[in-house]
């Protein structure tokens, strides 16, 4: 394999000049989803999309059942009754939630879900027996609904989240649970090291927890345009949902005991800041590893009298190709002309692209471009599939390595309201002297006009020996790092 052409890779200007219009134009003309369904909130994916969903739902699928998960599927009506029961969850979420009625009966209402805890929990009990049953592990894919009023952006913010991945599980006693918790973290760092995503790991606040949590543990990742997305969390229920369900276990020793429980949730906008984080004014680029079209082969031909010549080298390619595992496409449509077809396919995401025309077949090679960086390698045929493989995890790595080297230089510590308004204003995240004291942390995000992430648990949040102070109350110490950002 041999570099014949290093080349400037697309620029970034469109993108971060109005993100939300690239992300719309890209969904449409790489016929990823379509916005134009007449329910605000509600989307529709195309096949192309489909796909790409289908292979990151594998991974999650894959890396949840290889730590002893099972999937389950519950209904998507919840009872009222039991939406209601514990306190803090329906204060959270009552004014997020679809209402409906059973048919022809007045009187029983009935929640779409919004989440499951509610309906899990009621039915686990009827599982859970005794501390042979635990833990109990399970996890399901569905849609969940919530009556979102802000502004809707497509797989960002829905009513209609369609690939909401929510794992429950029950546990003996605390310290099993929060072992789950940190389970699940690592869990997820592989799902999105595998889309090459950088991210960061916070605590969040009290006030700004999962309804009915203990704690919770969000994953954060920075957008261009300076705002964060969170991506997936972990809540630690401890025995707030297991007590209001009676999801009670017989011990050991015969006693009859309360189990704990977690939760912990990830949805399409892993996809969105997938699709965003690695794009470009001409498109996006994919993690080969869920990409649906791995590398496209667009054979490269002058009049008709060369096909004969070129594609059976072409097919020769693709058939070795896919006999190795790798996902390729042809694109021998005759009314596209091959630069169209680059344009096309680079949209799209392809992470590699193979150009045979009559000088590579009579030189017995072939071209491969490279989606990231535009790079072409001459590439012997006898080489090809072991070529292949080689710049699909030089892609991979490239994207993941750029990804966490934006993340890292955008985020700063600033020790003073106005150090961190400048971070802010330069589309970064603000890491700032905080106490401890949730009555500061407010008043630290209203004075700054931002969120409050949380805790950095991804680096030393201790403040250590700095005599600082907290930036809202400056008459307290301030004890710790408190992650501030713009968030979606």
């Amino acid at each position: 394999m041999e570099l014949v052409r290093k080349a400037r890779p697309h620029g970034r200007e469109r993108l971060k000049a109005n993100l939300m219009e690239w992300f719309h134009w890209l969904l449409r003309e790489a016929e990823i989803y379509d916005v134009r369904y007449p329910v605000k909130g509600a989307y529709v994916w195309r096949p192309y999309g489909m796909k790409l969903r289908r292979n990151v739902e594998e991974l999650i699928r894959r890396l949840h059942e290889e730590t002893g998960h099972e999937e389950a599927l519950f209904p998507t009506f919840i009872p009222y009754e039991f939406f209601s029961k514990e306190s803090q969850h329906i204060r959270g979420f009552e004014r997020e939630v679809f209402w409906t009625s059973k048919g022809g009966e007045s009187g029983e209402r009935l929640v779409l879900r919004p989440t499951s805890e509610t309906a899990i929990m009621p039915v686990v009990r009827l599982w859970v027996h005794d501390y042979k049953d635990l833990p109990l592990k399970i996890f399901q894919v569905v849609s969940v609904f919530r009556a979102e009023t802000k502004a809707t952006h497509p797989m960002i913010r829905l009513r209609e989240i369609s690939m909401f991945k929510e794992a429950h599980t029950v546990h003996a006693n605390r310290e099993d649970a929060e072992r789950q918790v940190r389970e699940a973290v690592e869990l997820y760092k592989k799902i999105f090291d595998t889309m090459c995503l950088a991210y960061m790991i916070n605590r969040r606040p009290d006030w700004d927890k999962f309804a009915g949590a203990e704690y919770t543990i969000a994953f954060d990742t920075l957008l261009p345009d300076g705002r964060t997305l969170q991506i997936g969390t972990v809540h630690y229920l401890g025995t707030n949902f297991t007590r209001v369900f009676d999801v009670y276990y017989l011990d050991a020793d015969g006693t009859r005991k309360l189990a704990h429980s977690t939760s912990y949730g990830i949805s399409e906008r892993c996809i969105a800041a997938m699709l965003i984080a690695h794009g470009d004014d001409a498109g996006t680029t994919l993690p080969p590893a869920l990409a649906p079209v791995q590398a496209v082969i667009v054979p490269i031909y002058y009049g008709e009298g060369e096909l004969p010549l070129v594609m059976p080298a072409v097919y020769g390619a693709a058939r070795a190709l896919r006999e190795a595992g790798i996902r390729v496409r042809v694109d021998d449509r005759r009314d596209r002309t091959p630069g169209w077809k680059f344009y096309h396919w680079e949209l799209k995401g392809v992470p590699l692209r193979v150009e045979i025309g009559r000088r590579d077949v009579e030189r017995k090679q072939v071209v491969v471009t490279r989606r990231d960086t535009l790079e072409k390698y001459a590439v012997r045929l006898e080489e090809l599939v072991d070529s292949i493989r080689a710049l699909m995890e030089a892609v991979e790595e490239s994207l993941r390595r750029r990804a966490w080297e934006e993340l890292r230089s955008r985020i700063v510590r600033a020790e003073s309201a106005a150090d961190a308004a400048r971070a802010l204003g330069e589309g970064k995240v603000a890491e700032v002297p905080w106490s401890g004291d949730s009555e500061c942390g407010l008043k630290i995000q209203q004075m700054l006009g931002a969120d409050v992430l949380g805790v950095p648990l991804d680096a030393d949040a201790s403040v250590g020996g700095h005599d600082l102070r907290d930036i809202a109350c400056p008459e307290r110490r301030a004890e710790i790092w408190l992650r501030v950002a713009e968030r979606y």
